[in-house]
């Protein structure tokens, strides 16, 4: 956090003095409406007034993902930027947050699609704001671009996410960003301190035979944890009693502990064609290597020990730390051709090192202290567009090693008109469950296991067909199959949260429809989910139903169209369920059927505008809360957040 003042600093020095874009308008296109922007005026400035130049249009300002994927900088308003303006600046239907921002997100729906062969990290209720590789973007642009996003928090503090990019000549690009937020909360002992460092660069050489994208992120993601509410506070809390509208009177379950989740990487993806094409139909032959390196550890702090998680080795100065280190690297060979199609096919290596420095003997029996692999498989993918007919698909099996796994996903797009289209696709994967599913090592003698040898490899089908359209309406299908499900569940035979994995087959079966629905300058935006779960073990609970509604207004006001307004209302629910509850030790939800949670409403009124190249976001959340009842959970004895009005801005700087 003691970046953020330096960054700000920084980039504002870099731009003080510079005027605000003039004549930029946005026209979106359907393929991608957040992202995609198709205006030609300019963007750059200079002798100090702004000036139109015609080498600098908003379509040279690129966007370039982990997978080569181009868009370009979008400064519109849409209600689909409103659904962004938030802490994970995405879409967060599906996920409902925890009180304070910053904190973790309980899921609403799941999805197992998947390209891994290899376990994930744990603690993965502390992951939704740690940036993966896919994450992280490369930028092209004609001038120094600037972005400023800023968001109040609840009581003391902000969030923060500063971005600068320039390309220093056609041939190199470097950008930095600063993502940083500290929020007090207003649930004792709920400080939430995150940031999030990336650096990226990108560089081709005059003839482009050779290309390289890298990067370098570090992260910090710090909660401290208080076990939620008391039982005997529940009463209280759901009552609306005035005496607890303040809710620093809620004495929580501890107030001595804290995590984080710290992680490192190095990222380097580059190519060189031995074969470079002339134009879009000839041959080309390139040779690709990717290197990987992240070092990343989570740690639990408490300075004395609480019967919430039971007993304990010691009762002072209780930290639990584990450790993962992973190196990977692919080389591929790249072939394009108009008649076969780009192929993909090579090798990848990976070393693993996770765990714990000391070994622990529990019950006469040893706990290790490792997971030591060294995997070398096969990868590979495919595209071709036959026509109208778009088909791609991806590939990866291990080899070699002692964690056994592989994936294939398969997809194919055919578009009937500019309005319609049709996808399917297909996934299998198989890999094994999390490390901390398999090994887990604690203070706490009831988080002490190790599954290494008993648990199997989680497999899951899934099977997706989406039409998309306008006119019509955007729905998707589908079914998913999972074998050997492998999850946290509450032990009710001894009342704690342990590893489980189920013998048998669960059945998810999803629709999910989008439909905006435009009266002049109203619109309503809907979006509706439905789920049914096959599972006789209530292992995965999901609610039936979940809906956003949004009735909103757009205009433009004042000469030339200078400010454009939006406001509406969103409207969010979700159906009764058994709602998965939250480890604070683990940083882990988990399955529980003690508990069932009722859905409830939230209403939030938002007034956004945009005058030149700035946003302008105003919202009072959850502004219903105190007339259609206190009873708002985000999982089991953790409250959903109380009426606020929160402010917040995204500025664009060209040069």
């Amino acid at each position: 956090m003691k970046n953020i003042s330096f960054l700000v600093i920084l980039f504002f020095n870099a731009y003080i003095g510079f005027s605000q874009v003039r004549n930029i308008e946005q026209s979106l296109k359907r393929t991608n409406p957040d992202t995609i922007s198709s205006d030609k005026n300019s963007t750059s400035r200079r002798n100090g007034r702004s000036k139109i130049n015609k080498d600098a249009t908003i379509d040279l300002y690129k966007i370039i993902s982990y997978r080569n994927d181009t868009t370009y900088v979008d400064t519109s308003l849409t209600i689909k930027k409103e659904y962004k303006f938030n802490y994970l600046r995405k879409d967060d239907f599906g996920l409902i947050p925890f009180a304070n921002i910053g904190q973790t997100y309980n899921q609403l729906t799941k999805d197992v699609v998947s390209n891994r062969s290899l376990p994930q990290f744990g603690a993965r209720g502390r992951h939704f704001n740690y940036m993966e590789v896919e994450d992280i973007f490369y930028y092209e642009v004609p001038t120094p671009l600037t972005e400023l996003f800023f968001k109040t928090a609840f009581q003391q503090g902000q969030l923060l996410d500063a971005f600068f990019t320039v390309n220093t000549s056609k041939q190199f690009n470097f950008s930095i960003a600063y993502k940083g937020l500290r929020s007090l909360g207003n649930y004792q002992h709920a400080i939430t301190s995150t940031g999030n460092l990336r650096f990226t660069t990108n560089y081709k050489t005059k003839n482009e035979k050779y290309v390289a994208n890298a990067h370098i992120v570090t992260q910090d993601l710090l909660n401290e944890e208080n076990g939620g509410l008391q039982d005997e506070d529940l009463i209280s809390f759901t009552s609306g009693d005035e005496d607890f509208i303040d809710r620093a009177v809620f004495e929580p379950n501890f107030q001595n502990a804290e995590n984080i989740l710290v992680g490192k990487r190095f990222y380097l993806n580059h190519r060189y064609y031995l074969i470079q094409p002339n134009d879009s139909l000839s041959n080309s032959l390139a040779i690709r290597n990717v290197v990987n390196f992240e070092d990343k550890y989570f740690q639990f702090d408490q300075t004395t020990s609480s019967d919430f998680f039971g007993d304990s080795f010691k009762q002072n100065s209780l930290r639990d730390k584990v450790t993962l280190e992973n190196f990977e690297t692919q080389l591929m060979l790249d072939y394009k051709n108009l008649t076969l199609g780009d192929i993909g096919f090579g090798v990848f290596y990976n070393d693993i090192n996770y765990g714990y420095d000391k070994v622990t003997i529990l019950n006469n029996e040893l706990i290790r202290n490792r997971i030591k692999d060294k995997i070398l498989g096969l990868r590979g993918d495919y595209s071709k567009r036959i026509g109208e007919f778009e088909l791609n698909s991806q590939f990866g099996v291990n080899m070699s090693g002692d964690f056994k796994g592989s994936y294939f996903l398969g997809g194919v797009d055919y578009k009937f008109s500019e309005d319609l289209s049709l996808k399917g696709s297909i996934n299998f994967n198989s890999s094994a469950p999390n490390y901390n599913l398999l090994l887990n090592q604690s203070n706490y003698i009831n988080y002490n296991w190790d599954n290494t040898d008993s648990f199997e490899n989680q497999n899951n089908v899934d099977f997706k067909f989406e039409l998309q359209s306008d006119k019509l309406l955007d729905i998707s299908f589908q079914y998913t199959t999972i074998d050997n499900f492998s999850l946290f569940a509450l032990d009710d035979s001894i009342g704690f949260i342990k590893p489980k994995q189920i013998d048998g087959t669960i059945n998810l079966f999803k629709i999910k429809i989008n439909k905006e629905l435009k009266f002049g300058k109203f619109a309503l935006d809907n979006s509706l989910l439905y789920q049914n779960v096959n599972d006789e073990s209530q292992s995965l609970n999901l609610p039936d139903f979940v809906v956003r509604n949004t009735f909103y207004y757009s205009n433009h006001f004042f000469k030339n169209n200078a400010l454009f307004l939006q406001t509406g209302i969103t409207f969010n629910y979700f159906t009764d369920y058994y709602m998965d509850g939250y480890d604070p030790l683990l940083a882990e939800f988990y399955s529980q059927t003690q508990t069932k949670m009722s859905g409830f409403p939230r209403l939030d009124f938002f007034v956004n505008a945009k005058i030149r190249q700035t946003r302008i976001f105003l919202k009072a959340e959850h502004f219903n809360s105190s007339f259609t009842g206190y009873d708002y959970f985000s999982a089991p004895n953790n409250p959903y957040r109380d009426f606020t009005v929160r402010f917040g801005l995204v500025w664009n700087f060209f040069l």
